[in-house]
């Protein structure tokens, strides 16, 4: 019987490359996106017999509810849940608005909470544990300049993470997270491009502000990180709850 995963965030970038390789890991995966074109596209270049696009926007708890119910109701059970989706917007302290504050706080902090909610209960419902992995990031992991919303929300989301290994341990439920440095996706082409353009300098070199502390010496590639999150959706992390698995080819060192 193959196992289920849902990946929210999944019509492009990091997202896709996890559901991609979980796929390949023979898991059948809910790809969860909140652009119905683009999630129907992962699903046209990943498999229409393993892989099912739903819709939702992860800052509404009912929409991500409903979402992974039309998942489970489609492929019968739900093992792995990837809490992926998030936006990065730049934020020097003096541009910071209340609407950006929100929406960063809803997709990325909501999205973990609504996402795990959801998980716990229809591990519940269907009467077995199953993995929780959230999105953090090197940013949640030491303070980026530029970043004080992102960052916050990706320190937010660790401490999330934490908590929420302690409190479903019983149901046989792990929490991990995974924390991506800077890795070659659209979104982190339009962080290096505003960073870039505050600073009246070019897109490679907003880039390289980021990229040059990485001991390996290169960007990470998407499926760099979607490893990660394979060996944490598969049976040899069964042991591990609670962590944060640092993949930034060497920026922070835990």
């Amino acid at each position: 019987m193959s196992k289920v995963a849902i990946v929210t965030g999944a019509g492009q970038g990091i997202g896709f490359a996890i559901a991609k390789r979980l796929v390949q890991d023979g898991f059948k995966v809910g790809v969860l996106d909140y652009n119905p074109e683009t999630a129907e596209k992962a699903v046209a270049e990943l498999s229409a017999e393993n892989a099912f696009a739903v819709v939702a926007d992860v800052s509404k708890q009912a929409e991500v509810a409903q979402a992974f119910q039309k998942v489970v109701d489609h492929f019968g059970d739900l093992n792995v849940v990837v809490n992926n989706a998030g936006v990065a917007p730049t934020t020097p302290l003096d541009t910071i608005t209340e609407e950006q504050f929100t929406r960063t706080f809803g997709i990325n902090v909501g999205g973990v909470i609504w996402g795990s909610q959801a998980a716990q209960a229809q591990f519940k419902a269907l009467g077995h544990g199953g993995k929780i992995i959230n999105a953090t990031s090197q940013a949640g992991v030491v303070g980026n300049p530029n970043l004080t919303v992102y960052g916050g929300t990706k320190f937010a989301v660790r401490g999330i993470t934490q908590t929420l290994a302690r409190d479903l341990a019983d149901s046989g439920i792990t929490v991990n997270a995974y924390a991506p440095g800077i890795v070659k996706t659209p979104m982190m082409y339009d962080i290096a491009h505003e960073v870039g353009k505050n600073a009246g300098k070019d897109d490679e070199w907003g880039m390289q502000t980021f990229a040059k502390d990485i001991t390996l010496k290169r960007l990470s590639e998407p499926e760099d990180v979607a490893a990660a999150v394979s060996f944490l959706a598969g049976p040899d992390s069964n042991y591990i709850t609670g962590q944060t698995i640092i993949v930034d080819g060497g920026m922070q060192f835990h």
